[in-house]
């Protein structure tokens, strides 16, 4: 995979910085807070038909199998400005301030296209997974799935928005984000996502992100 992350290639501003050391620390945090809690939990469960419990501890396990697909793809040039040209055109953040109505509807909107990019034809075995360690069938898991890749782009999004990030910035922080959670103890769905998706048989995905941080400060390409 070609590696661009270099500081040769990308000047790193302070902001880009700001996001490498602190931010991306936090994304699946924000992601799991506003999803986990109060009305969006309830209307998301009532939807699956899951119980409060079992919705919280099936989102937990699936959105970092999301964003950790997510740095996967976008820890090429083309990967990430494919990423960042789809925030722009689809994906603006406008999601997440209606997500009451959006969780408690059937339709997933671009749910299944979502997907489609991020896990290719390896969906199949990511529901399985994702069914495995939650206790949802995989049917309900496939329609969590759906359910949550537009919120994820959507808070990629806004971020993107606000902050005026860079394909770069939006890739480092994804990468940050698979890497954090690895190394804080939630690495059964990250082992998982691996086993899935891992390219050289190593038993590792974020060897495939390829030191994706790193790289910007000197690192391999």
């Amino acid at each position: 995979m070609n590696k661009f992350y270099n500081l040769k290639d990308e000047k790193l501003t302070p902001f880009t910085l700001y996001h490498l050391n602190f931010h991306n620390m936090s994304l699946l945090e924000t992601l799991t807070k506003t999803l986990t809690q109060g009305d969006n939990l309830s209307a998301l469960g009532q939807q699956l038909g899951l119980d409060s419990g079992t919705a919280s501890s099936a989102i937990s396990a699936a959105l970092p199998m999301i964003v950790g697909a997510m740095a996967r793809n976008a820890s090429s040039e083309e990967g990430a400005n494919n990423l960042a040209n789809a925030l722009d055109k689809k994906h603006d953040g406008g999601i997440l301030d209606q997500l009451g109505g959006f969780l408690g509807s059937t339709d997933n909107g671009d749910g299944a296209g979502i997907l489609g990019h991020v896990f290719g034809q390896k969906r199949g075995g990511i529901e399985a997974g994702l069914s495995q360690i939650s206790g949802v069938d995989k049917s309900t898991a496939g329609s969590l799935l759906e359910n949550l890749a537009p919120i994820v782009m959507g808070q990629l999004g806004r971020e993107k928005r606000q902050g005026g990030l860079n394909p770069m910035d939006i890739a480092s922080m994804l990468g940050g984000a698979a890497k954090q959670q690895q190394s804080s103890g939630g690495s059964m769905a990250m082992d998982i996502l691996s086993n899935v998706l891992d390219r050289d048989g190593d038993g590792s995905m974020l060897d495939d992100i390829g030191g994706m941080l790193g790289g910007m400060f000197g690192g391999k390409k």
